[in-house]
């Protein structure tokens, strides 16, 4: 039951991100290419609690909780630069993206490694509630570590599949020409 509402939380966490999201972008597809960098830092976040020896209880989840905040924000930084650069200076998607991922790299560094030695007391934390604060820091930790690794390679290709199929269906909606009149 407790894992059951907890899975519920998530649920709602990602929705009311989406819908935010997509009001901000006004589009559908943006909020999923930023929503994809989700999954790898709760996998991260898993793996290094796995690895700790720990459980996911309430305190390793709301860590969980803690890193959807955190890791969309990578997403957004590129995501972000990349529609400016191709509504501003008429950049394709490709270029966008790569001149996204070039410039945001450090600021997304920056922020990251911020809150991952932000967590590091947590992780290594004795003494007396240290048993409760050990598998928020690990969780943090893990999440991040794994989520940077993979976010600037997943992101830009996500943003690149949605592009190319945003492309395709706009394509397949073109009226047919009509025939000239002879």
């Amino acid at each position: 039951q407790d894992a059951a509402a907890q899975g519920l939380l998530i649920v709602a966490a990602l929705v009311s991100v989406y819908i935010v999201l997509g009001v901000l972008y006004e589009s559908l597809a943006h909020p999923l290419t930023i929503i994809s960098t989700l999954p790898a830092a709760g996998l991260g976040a898993l793996v290094a609690l796995r690895l700790g020896d720990m459980e996911l209880r309430v305190i390793a989840f709301i860590g969980i909780i803690l890193l959807i905040g955190i890791v969309k924000k990578n997403g957004i930084m590129l995501v972000d630069f990349a529609l400016e650069a191709e509504r501003e200076r008429g950049l394709d998607a490709a270029r966008a993206i790569h001149e996204a991922c070039l410039a945001r790299f450090r600021p997304i560094m920056m922020t990251t490694f911020a809150a991952l030695l932000g967590a590091v007391p947590l992780a290594i934390a004795v003494g007396p509630g240290s048993e409760l604060r050990r598998p928020l820091g690990i969780t943090i930790i893990g999440g991040l570590i794994v989520s940077q690794v993979l976010t600037l390679y997943t992101t830009p290709a996500i943003y690149l599949m949605l592009d190319r199929l945003h492309r395709w269906r706009s394509r397949k909606r073109e009226p047919l020409p009509s025939p000239g009149v002879a």
